[in-house]
């Protein structure tokens, strides 16, 4: 090489290559601080939940108590209903493939009604779900549907938000109905020969409610003693 043309004559210094103890040093110190976000995120997401936590629970048992008003009114109980439960497991007559919670209802300590979830797995369109009240009576307070995919206009009549008959929507035919009042043999759609009346052109959602209720029906009226016998928040076996 001749003279002035080593690496200082122009300028330039050569970089020796890292040590192996730089490059574990650097990796060291990143997952250092990956841990420490990760540390720090996790504990953030914690106290966010801790926080939420009492919010969340007391909306979704305002939902809940919403969702019951539209059946049984509170001046039909007075106990702590949504603590007064029964775990019930899947239950085929209910039309139920999960454990959902029975409601007891208690005025002046004495069983009044209870409140059950049930479903019916024929809609035109698919799952209707349910929720109902019925007395110790037998008497059923009344049934609402909560979840459907009925066609707009025509089998969502179910749904009293979307019956056009607002002074008697189709689904308040089951209020404050008895197996003393109709048998349950005639708790059926006019067309199949029952006396429940349907929309013309629309039967196929009428009938699915309609036989989704008489079947909870039954099977609430069989079981009810041995419910009201539990203790609160017990599990119920048949």
């Amino acid at each position: 090489m001749t003279e002035g043309c080593t690496p200082e004559a122009h300028g330039h210094l050569e970089i020796p290559p890292p040590k192996e103890a730089s490059i574990f040093s650097i990796s060291a110190r990143t997952a250092v601080i990956l841990m420490i976000f990760c540390v720090a995120f996790t504990a953030l997401m914690a106290s966010t939940y801790v926080a939420t936590k009492p919010a969340i629970e007391a909306s979704a048992q305002l939902e809940r108590l919403q969702m019951i008003d539209a059946v049984l009114p509170r001046t039909n109980y007075d106990n702590d209903l949504l603590a007064d439960f029964v775990l019930l497991p899947p239950v085929k007559e209910l039309g139920l493939g999960d454990a959902t919670k029975l409601y007891r209802a208690r005025k002046d300590g004495k069983p009044a009604a209870v409140v059950l979830e049930a479903a019916a797995p024929d809609g035109y369109a698919g799952r209707i779900s349910l929720i109902l009240a019925l007395r110790t009576s037998g008497e059923l307070a009344a049934v609402r549907v909560t979840d459907y995919k009925e066609t707009p206009g025509l089998g969502d009549y179910i749904d009293p938000k979307k019956d056009r008959n607002k002074s008697r929507p189709w689904i308040t035919q089951f209020t404050e109905l008895s197996p003393e009042k109709l048998p349950l043999s005639e708790w059926k759609v006019k067309k199949d020969g029952g006396k429940i009346d349907q929309m013309t052109g629309a039967t196929i959602s009428a009938r699915a409610v309609t036989n989704a209720t008489r079947r909870a029906v039954e099977w609430a009226l069989a079981h009810r003693e041995a419910l009201f016998a539990l203790e609160a928040q017990s599990s119920y076996k048949e």
